[in-house]
Formats: C-alpha cells, sequence, structure tokens
C-alpha cells in the first residue's frame, strides 16, 4: 500500500518533470538524494522504517518511468526534447505545423505503453540470464558495441563533408563529456552541488532547438480524431533496440533509434517517433534490471536508488526489485494517461502561445537552474555546449553525432581508464 502511494506521488513528480522543459527527472532525484535524512524521516513516521528505502526508491523509479511517457508533450508543441528524445523533434514538429500534433503524442504514449509492458514482463526473465553469465558476456563486447554505434551514426550522414562534420562532433562532444566526467570541475551552485552533466546535455539538445525556433510561425488550430495512429509492431522494434541502450552505458535512445533506422527504417513519422518512445521507456525500466545484476546504474535515477537502497535489489528476484517492478508497472499505466490528458491539454492551448514568447521564458528558466544546481562553471559548460550544438544545424548535419558526449568517454574508459 505504501509502495502504491509513493507510485502516485512519483508519478506526479514525473508529470511535472516531463512537462517542463529543462528540468530532468534526475536533477529531482539528486534533490531528493540530499533531502533523503528528512523525507525518510517523514515516511518512517507512517510506515515501518526497514521499507523506508524502498518507498522512497518507488516514488523515484515511478517519476523516471512517467517522466520517460510525458516528456513527449513538450517536444512536439513546444520543440524541447530531454536529450534522449532530440531526434522526435523535427518529426513531432512537422506533425504540429500540419495541424496533428496529437497523433504524435498518440503515438509517443502508445510506443512507450508497449515498451512498458514488454520490459516489465521480460525483466525477470533477462534477470535470470544475466545473473546465469549473460552479462558478463555482454561487458565483454561493451566497446565494440559503442564504437560500432558511433560509427553507424557517423556513416549515416550523406556524403563524406557530412560524414566529416559527423566524426567531428563526436570527437568535441565526446571530449567536452570526458572533461566534464573526469576533470575536478566545481559543480556547486547556490541549491548545491549538483552534475555538470545537465548544462552539459541541455546545452547540446535542448537549448539549440530553443534557440533556433525563435523564428518559427505561429502553430496551427489542432486536431485530434482519437484514434490510435501506430499499431504495436513500431513499439515491438523499439523494445529490441532499447534491451540493448538499457544495458550499454552511453547509449541513448536517440542513438538507439538511429541504430534502429539502419536496420529497420521507418518512414512515416508517427511510426518513427513510437519507436523512439518504446526505447526511451524501455531504456528506463532495464535499467532497473541492470542494477539488480550489476550494482550499476545506467541512469542518475538508478543511480540515486542505489545509494538510497543499497544492494537490496541485487539478486533475483529480491523483495526490493519485485516490489521497484510493481511500482514501474503501475507508473506505466499512469503515465500513458497521463500524456493524452497533457497533449489534449496542450493542443487545445497550442494556438494561442507564442512560440518565441516561450522559448525566451524556457531559455530563461534553464539559465536560473543551471546557476541553482551547478553555479558559475556549469553555466560556462552550457554556454560551451550550445555553441558545439549549434554546428549540426549550420553545417546541414543531424545531432545524433552529439550523443559521442555520453558513448566517447565510456570508450575511453574501457580502453585506458580514468585519464584525470
Amino acid at each position: 500500500m505504501f509502495v502504491l502511494g509513493a507510485c502516485l506521488a512519483g508519478a506526479a513528480i514525473g508529470t511535472f518533470t516531463g512537462l517542463v522543459p529543462g528540468i530532468h527527472v534526475n536533477t529531482l532525484a539528486s534533490i531528493m538524494l540530499a533531502s533523503y535524512p528528512a523525507i525518510g524521516s517523514f515516511v518512517s513516521s507512517f510506515a515501518d522504517p526497514a521499507y523506508v528505502p524502498v518507498i522512497v526508491s518507488s516514488c523515484i523509479m515511478s517519476a523516471s518511468v512517467v517522466h520517460s511517457f510525458v516528456d513527449y508533450v513538450p517536444a512536439v508543441f513546444i520543440g524541447a526534447p530531454d536529450p534522449d528524445e532530440a531526434l522526435t523533434v523535427l518529426p513531432g514538429h512537422r506533425l504540429l505545423m500540419q495541424g496533428h500534433g496529437m497523433r504524435a503524442v498518440r503515438a509517443a504514449a502508445i510506443g512507450s505503453a508497449v515498451g512498458a509492458a514488454s520490459a516489465v514482463m521480460l525483466a525477470i526473465p533477462v534477470q535470470f540470464l544475466m545473473l546465469n553469465g549473460l552479462a558478463g558476456w555482454l561487458d565483454f563486447f561493451t566497446v565494440s558495441v559503442l564504437l560500432f554505434t558511433l560509427s553507424a551514426i557517423v556513416l549515416k550522414e550523406k556524403g563524406a563533408v557530412g560524414k566529416a562534420w559527423a566524426t567531428a562532433l563526436v570527437l568535441v562532444s565526446g571530449t567536452l563529456g570526458l572533461l566534464c566526467m573526469d576533470l575536478p570541475i566545481p559543480s556547486t551552485g547556490i541549491a548545491g552541488e549538483g552534475t555538470l552533466l545537465f548544462p552539459l546535455l541541455t546545452g547540446l539538445f535542448g537549448m539549440p532547438v530553443l534557440l533556433s525556433s525563435f523564428k518559427n510561425a505561429s502553430i496551427p488550430e489542432q486536431q485530434d480524431d482519437g484514434l490510435p495512429p501506430v499499431g504495436c509492431a513500431p513499439g515491438v522494434k523499439g523494445v529490441l533496440m532499447g534491451s540493448i541502450a538499457g544495458w550499454y552505458p552511453g547509449i541513448t535512445a536517440t542513438a538507439g533509434a538511429t541504430l534502429s533506422s539502419i536496420f529497420m527504417p521507418e518512414d512515416k513519422p508517427e511510426r518513427f517517433i513510437s519507436v523512439v518512445a518504446s526505447i526511451g521507456t524501455v531504456t528506463s525500466i532495464f535499467s532497473l534490471v541492470t542494477l539488480s545484476v550489476s550494482g550499476s546504474g545506467r541512469s542518475g535515477t538508478v543511480l540515486v536508488i542505489r545509494e538510497i537502497i543499497g544492494g537490496g535489489a541485487s539478486g533475483f528476484c529480491s523483495p526490493e526489485f519485485l516490489l521497484l517492478l510493481l511500482s514501474t508497472a503501475a507508473a506505466s499505466f499512469l503515465g500513458y494517461h497521463l500524456t493524452i490528458r497533457a497533449g489534449r491539454l496542450m493542443s487545445s492551448v497550442a494556438g494561442r502561445i507564442d512560440p518565441a514568447a516561450l522559448n525566451k521564458a524556457v531559455i530563461g528558466l534553464i539559465i536560473i537552474l543551471v546557476l541553482l544546481l551547478t553555479g558559475p562553471f556549469g553555466l560556462l559548460i552550457l554556454v560551451v555546449s550550445v555553441v558545439v550544438g549549434m554546428i549540426p544545424q549550420d553545417a546541414g548535419v543531424g545531432r545524433i553525432p552529439l550523443t559521442g558526449c555520453l558513448m566517447l568517454p565510456v570508450v575511453v574508459h574501457g580502453l585506458f581508464g580514468a585519464l584525470f
């Protein structure tokens, strides 16, 4: 009962972080970790103290899953995606400007729902296989898989010039990521110590989209026939790629979607959005399996859960793991319906929104958050990242090579260890 209550609280948190551009669920998870002594004391006043870690962790996991559903709404209607969903901006914006923004939202909700249902059903069998030798076998190929993914991202660009730009973007963004992860750069803001990945990823992916959309035409009146624009097939494709992205560090939903588009191309924007959404949600859920098997995290929320719950989620079908999986299933149900409702609300007011004014407000909010959470050095990282993040548009190449900021450091660490 307490876990389900925590799931509802997490759903509210995930809805907030998903709908407000620039605020990632990892940020609030970090705040919850810093506030855990006070939160734990409050929860223990009406629950057995022994269950407090799993109750708080269920709240965080629920927030992460609901966030992975809802964050497609601002990606479509505002053009401010999470880094994991950067690929959905162009097809989503295309549908929005045709008056069919809700088709994009429904496609994302369906893809996420299919991915969540599949991941929950596969979680225990996958955990069993991982604990019985598969994990070690997969880990052996980590560097090879990441190098293959980076190569596929580069080769997907058209022409020699495009491939040269993509290579340069992988190296530059990867160097930025390596510096943020390895150098002892201060990241303490007014609200405490944050992570430099926040300004790094926001600068590379979020801010450039906001800055480049100032001149957007007004959003046309939106139509919604209420019918599902896609079936289950795109979501199932996302499950295949999400299972890879959920295990290997650095492979985001956008990178997974790039691989998917090479081997399983989708020509309709709705189907492509559904694939990306499925990958993002599967990655979020399978990161819990990764935690239970290796004790490591593939996302900020899971790293926070590891700090709170310790080794409790480790081992085959531990009670803590099953309770977290239960909260994940409940959060997926809530996430689907919250996404549709939020999309309808946004669709009804989209025509009355001034995109330029809204983007300015969001940019101002992001700058304030960076200062609050990471301080002046975080602001410097944000500025540098924005400069790099604007290059793809000027060079006429995709933004996906910028995911090198996460993959290249893993490759370097795998080959040479920490550099600093």
